[in-house]
């Protein structure tokens, strides 16, 4: 772990934020010679549902101007990294990174000029995700298009959705999100008919802000934008074509008990009454996860000490300290779905 945030820090001393790139967009007013942006990437990593560490890498393009699909490409990997929360592309760029550099080298006339990954760019408690350190490595501008907030610097799904209500008073579809540190991480679009939640825009690499959200806004035919939506889509399908193959590479010791199943029974313990949130009720424990907890280093350092020791050396956890991993892996991946069912 600490060789990968060193691993994050150095790679983004070569982050750039602003437009650097020899295209325009289709609307810009701009009477120069530079060609439009025509081919735009998204890449996506889809997983077998009956094991997590079987994945499926997609690279889709897309022609802009007719909106369909010229190129797509995928590859399955057994992966051997678990996921941490902050460090998901140490877990996803080894499965990406070959499907760009392959169609690079093979000088493909529909190379993408853009890729929009989805996952984080800057909006990420180090300001560096995937799209990030995607794009750093491949040198390519990237977008990065979230689905999920990082609470980072004060920033809550709250107060956005009240900030896009007042934006779309005055006709706006968007808000750029400003830190308390007034650090400008990222834009929330509004969502689109038949979805609750907004999509969270951010910089990759070689593009600024303002240019990442007007792509995704002339890419979005529906609640993601096209190229993102594209890749979701397709890898999920091809996995569903390969299931037979993939369940081969499946390790049916990944995972023995669900996380819904460990919550379940954190819920009817004692183990956690210790702490001043769960005894606030179970939405004040995952408002706390999220805000407090695994956005932190030296929580992503101690967790990945556990997994490692577990996985990989076969350490034996007490019962509590299985429960209480269990109980983060759960919340990492469902808290915010978890927040809005007891809201609701």
């Amino acid at each position: 772990m600490p060789s990968w945030l060193e691993t994050q820090h150095s790679l983004k001393r070569r982050l750039i934020e602003e437009d650097d790139f020899e295209w325009k967009l289709p609307n810009s007013s701009r009477n120069d010679s530079k060609l439009l942006l025509k081919y735009v990437g998204g890449v996506d990593v889809s997983f077998l549902k009956e094991d997590p560490s079987v994945a499926c890498g997609s690279l889709i393009v897309l022609d802009l101007q007719t909106f369909r699909v010229v190129y797509e490409d995928y590859s399955l990997v057994r992966l051997r990294v678990p996921y941490i929360a902050g460090f998901l592309a140490f877990r996803e760029v080894p499965i990406l990174l070959p499907l760009i550099e392959k169609m690079k080298k093979s000088q493909n006339p529909f190379y993408p000029q853009l890729i929009m990954v989805d996952g984080n760019g800057k909006l990420h408690p180090r300001g560096f995700g995937l799209a990030c350190h995607l794009g750093v490595l491949a040198d390519i501008p990237t977008i990065g298009i979230g689905k999920n907030l990082h609470y980072v610097d004060g920033l809550n799904e709250d107060e956005i959705r009240e900030l896009l209500q007042d934006r779309a008073r005055n006709g706006e579809d968007f808000a750029k999100l400003t830190g308390r540190s007034g650090c400008m991480w990222g834009a929330a679009i509004r969502a689109t008919r038949g979805s609750h939640d907004p999509i969270y825009v951010s910089i990759g690499h070689r593009i600024s802000l303002d240019t990442a959200i007007n792509v995704a806004k002339i890419t979005r035919k529906y609640h993601l934008p096209e190229p993102v939506r594209q890749a979701d889509l397709r890898s999920r399908e091809y996995i569903r074509n390969q299931k037979s193959t993939l369940l081969t590479m499946a390790d049916s010791s990944w995972k023995t008990t669900t996380a819904i199943h460990l919550f379940n029974e954190l819920a009817s313990s004692d183990f956690l009454r210790f702490l001043p949130s769960y005894l606030r009720g179970p939405e004040s424990l995952c408002r706390w996860h999220l805000t407090h907890l695994h956005t932190t280093d030296q929580c992503e350092i101690f967790r990945s000490f556990l997994i490692k020791k577990v996985y990989y050396e076969n350490y034996v956890l007490t019962e509590e300290q299985l429960y209480a991993m269990g109980l983060e892996d759960f919340l990492i991946s469902n808290g915010k779905r978890l927040l809005r069912f007891l809201r609701d």
